[in-house]
Formats: structure tokens, sequence, C-alpha cells
């Protein structure tokens, strides 16, 4: 990431101080972070805004596989599973457009009536650091114990009713 960020500052773009970097390529910005496994730094990934045309997935192809030539790193597309190399170009723009159609007409998900609000209601509840509603352990043990000697009441008086003949 060093390598690239290094690369980068002589780009056009800023640094933000959550640690992503905006690059400005002239037809539409991309956001550039650490990519980690854990803890550990493993690339950088490249976020390309869904954008109606196919002008700036294609600038980015080119500046990305610039940038990693001259970082002697590889270029991954993840929906692909491949290295990209200049042969992948169309088929990376092609699920671009497919990807950025579905944003457009796809329609919104339907949520359950009554399921945000439930959901906004759990979160602030959590967030109170308000106690669980669940029982402690020892009125758990307490409980088990009392079902458990019942059961063993009844298991005996219907035992003894058929040692006595009833």
């Amino acid at each position: 990431m060093a390598r690239v960020d290094a690369l980068l500052a002589a780009r056009p773009g800023a640094a933000r101080p959550d640690g992503v970097r905006e690059w400005d390529l002239g037809v539409g910005t991309v956001q550039v972070l650490p990519l980690r496994d854990g803890k550990r730094v493993v690339g950088a990934e490249l976020r390309v805004p869904l954008v109606d045309g196919e002008d700036l997935i294609r600038e980015v192809l080119t500046e990305a596989a610039g940038l990693a030539h001259k970082a002697q790193l590889r270029l991954f597309d993840p929906q692909l599973g491949e290295v990209l190399t200049g042969s992948a170009t169309e088929r990376v723009v092609e699920q671009y457009l497919r990807t950025e159609h579905y944003r457009r007409t796809a329609k919104p998900m339907e949520i359950t009536p009554g399921l945000e609000e439930a959901m906004d209601r759990a979160e602030r509840v959590n967030s109170l650091g308000l106690p669980s509603e669940r029982m402690s352990l020892t009125s758990r043990l307490v409980l088990f114990a009392v079902g458990g000697f019942a059961l063993i009441y009844f298991v005996m008086s219907f035992l003894m009713a058929k040692l006595n003949g009833e």
C-alpha cells in the first residue's frame, strides 16, 4: 500500500483523514483504500461509483493498470476472480454496465411493515446499555431444580401408587 500511496500522491486527488484517498481521473473520482485481511493490509481496493456510462470504468482500468505496473503489483478483479490483463477490459466493462443497469432498474427491497421501527428500537435499547431481559443464571438454576424435584415427586408418586395396587 505504501508504493500505491507514493504513486497516488503525485496524481490529482486528496487523502482523507479516514485513510481513504480520492483519486481524480478527470471523468470522475475513484476511492482508493487499504484492503485488509484481519489487521494485515493485503492490497488496495478501488471503489468506482456506479454512473451511467463506461468512460469512467475504462479510464480507471487504464490508469490502474499503469499504476499497478509502476508499483510492480497485480490488478485483480474480484467479480471476475482473475488478475486483469489488457484482454479483460471488455469483460470488466460489461460486468460494470450490468451492475449499473441493475442499480437503475431494480425495484427497492420491500421491508416487512413495522420491521424497520422494531430494528430502530432494538438498536436504541442496545446502545443505551440497558440490561438484557434474560433471566440470571441463579434464577435459571432455581427453576431447573424446582422442575426437577417436581418431576421426581410425580414419578415417585406414580410408582408408589403402582406398588400399593392403586
